[in-house]
């Protein structure tokens, strides 16, 4: 018996330590979704218009074409691995072709690699025109991939040079 009273108090100690109440859970923030396709959306957006200079490139080899449109294609098919494998290939031939840069941030926008679009972007942004279309498409990328990342004095930031890109033509008389 002299077992039982023990296992006894053990038992109303554990059914009190039942009863009483939980910490109360730490409320979590919720996580933002930023849509990736509306991203994307927005990104193109912001470059509609603004290219009313001529601009000179120079001729491109056939095999990048190849690569960029296989690079649509599957981004059509919603395939954005397969797509931005294309864009790659792409960039081993021209590295330091800012559109292609851009076209694979927005890729990666596409499937939600915040961190990966913004770099390339940056990299587009560095390497090509500070003005017009291009211009607002990187730094539209910024913008998209902050809002996602939830860090609103970058997107500010970011959303002023957007505006910065944006130069309005000479007046002529």
């Amino acid at each position: 018996m002299k077992h039982a009273v023990p296992s006894l108090a053990l038992l109303a100690t554990l059914a009190l330590a039942a009863c009483s109440q939980p910490p109360a859970p730490v409320p979590v923030k919720p996580a933002v979704t930023h849509d990736p396709v509306a991203a994307v959306r927005a990104i193109r957006a912001a470059g509609e218009g603004l290219d009313s200079a001529v601009q000179v490139q120079p001729l491109r080899d056939p095999a990048i074409d190849g690569f960029l449109k296989q690079a649509h294609d599957a981004e059509g098919a919603k395939e954005f691995a397969a797509a931005i494998a294309a864009a790659d290939h792409a960039l081993k031939l021209a590295p330091d072709a800012p559109d292609i840069l851009q076209y694979v941030a927005e890729l990666e926008t596409a499937r939600g690699d915040w961190l990966q679009a913004e770099q390339a972007a940056m990299k587009s942004f560095n390497l090509g025109p500070k003005v017009g279309s291009l211009c607002a498409r990187n730094w539209q990328t910024v913008v998209e991939a902050r809002i996602a990342l939830e860090d609103a004095a970058t997107v500010a930031q970011a959303r002023e040079h957007v505006k910065a890109c944006r130069v309005p033509p000479r007046l002529r008389m």
